[in-house]
């Protein structure tokens, strides 16, 4: 039996799930504000627990690996790194936007006449993170920021209809009228398949010089709150 430990982390969602035959048999979910730091590794405790295992029983360790949330994807990566590191486990990575792809598959979203699944995660004001997906959860193109307007995914929309899924997707209803939306985030229980996917390829991270993949740079900003 092969054990896997997925974490999901790259949007407001702090997400976990166990993974035990090819099945999810644990799983733990927050949308708390800025809580991931504090929630990820306890989840993963809880689950453990919850079965009656330590790491060390489990197989791999398998981390969305962005894009998203800057501070959300370290807290992952840092907690996923632990791990493997502490119980000598191996690191996967799938992208975030992949996890989206196959939660529309396995919960029947995808609607009949679907030309392409677009997976979309918020980059504030019109822009996204996405890329194209065949109905059948296929990549077709590179992931890219994307600023949404009236002339988005103008190819796939004239072949038939697309589905937007993300936490991105409610705000390009209006510019994009003719799709299908799904808003929501991706979480760690969908991760299933494409993780087993890299697990039984053997598709391992190099865990110690293994980063994210933020799309952009990280923008720090200035607090407008005084100190003194």
């Amino acid at each position: 039996m092969h054990r896997l430990i997925l974490i999901e982390t790259s949007t407001a969602l702090c997400s976990t799930a166990l993974v035990e035959d090819g099945e999810v048999t644990a799983r733990r979910e927050s949308t708390s504000p800025r809580a991931h730091a504090s929630m990820t590794a306890p989840f993963v405790e809880q689950m453990l627990s919850e079965r009656g295992l330590k790491v060390r029983d489990c197989d791999a360790v398998c981390v969305s690996k962005g894009p998203g949330s800057y501070t959300g994807l370290r807290v992952g990566v840092s907690t996923a790194k632990g791990l493997c590191f502490g119980a000598g486990l191996p690191l996967l990575a799938v992208s975030s936007l992949e996890v989206l792809v196959a939660k529309a598959i396995s919960t029947g979203k995808v609607p009949a006449d679907c030309s392409a699944i677009i997976p979309v995660i918020d980059a504030r004001r019109m822009e996204v993170y996405s890329a194209v997906f065949s109905p059948d959860g296929v990549q077709s193109g590179e992931i890219e920021p994307v600023v949404i307007t009236e002339d988005s995914f103008r190819e796939q929309r004239s072949k038939g209809r697309i589905l937007l899924i993300g936490d991105g997707a409610a705000k390009c209803s209006e510019m994009l009228p003719d799709a299908a939306i799904e808003q929501t985030c991706p979480d760690a229980a969908s991760m299933l398949a494409p993780a087993l996917r890299e697990f039984k390829g053997g598709h391992y991270e190099n865990t110690a010089y293994f980063e994210p993949f933020y799309l952009k740079d990280f923008v720090a900003t200035v607090s407008r709150k005084k100190l003194f």
